[in-house]
């Protein structure tokens, strides 16, 4: 087998030097202007063809590698004094996985919980290569279906205009949740 990044000969999917590379992470923020913070592990283009595997054959063991080297770390890495939730957006099953479930999987650490199937969109919309304009057209439609009064860590594959993210957060505050971040694994916006 090759690695998918250097092309080298590699027994995993992705070889030990280029984990050691991709372990290279600088945490980026964005802030809603309600002061709601999205934190990213990478800018796109610093992982743009491992995103693009996501509806492949290889999309699940790419994603469980990226969710090691960051989801996973930032849960030891910061630890809560109580109870939290991981709440993936819309971890629909798509090619077989759902990408988002297999993100908050990783933040599994004593107390970050993940939960699945709670926070769906209705919207079978794809908004990949869509305007913001196309996206404020197109609402996702959110459904939650869990408990009030809990906090939660929103987690998504990549933002690119903060509209889903958006609004995911506010179907959480109007049922009753506190959405306390979110965690990406890319930015899409230029810096």
């Amino acid at each position: 087998m090759k690695c998918i990044i250097c092309k080298k000969f590699s027994i995993k999917i992705i070889c030990k030097n280029c984990r050691t590379h991709l372990l290279n992470t600088q945490l980026s923020v964005r802030t809603l202007p309600d002061g709601f913070k999205i934190y990213s592990f990478y800018q796109y283009n610093q992982i743009e063809e491992l995103l693009k595997t996501k509806h492949t054959h290889l999309g699940s063991s790419v994603y469980s590698i990226l969710a090691k080297i960051t989801f996973r770390q930032f849960a030891k890495d910061f630890p809560f004094p109580s109870k939290v939730y991981a709440m993936p957006i819309d971890d629909h099953i798509k090619s077989g996985y759902s990408h988002t479930a297999i993100l908050a999987q990783a933040l599994k650490v004593k107390n970050i919980k993940p939960i699945f199937s709670k926070l769906r969109a209705e919207s079978r919309i794809t908004y990949s290569g869509k305007t913001l304009d196309f996206r404020l057209q197109n609402p996702r439609d959110f459904q939650y279906t869990f408990k009030h009064n809990i906090d939660v860590i929103l987690v998504d594959d990549i933002v690119t205009t903060t509209t889903t993210i958006n609004e995911a957060k506010n179907m959480l505050i109007r049922n009753g949740v506190n959405p306390l971040f979110a965690l990406t694994l890319a930015n899409a916006r230029e810096l």
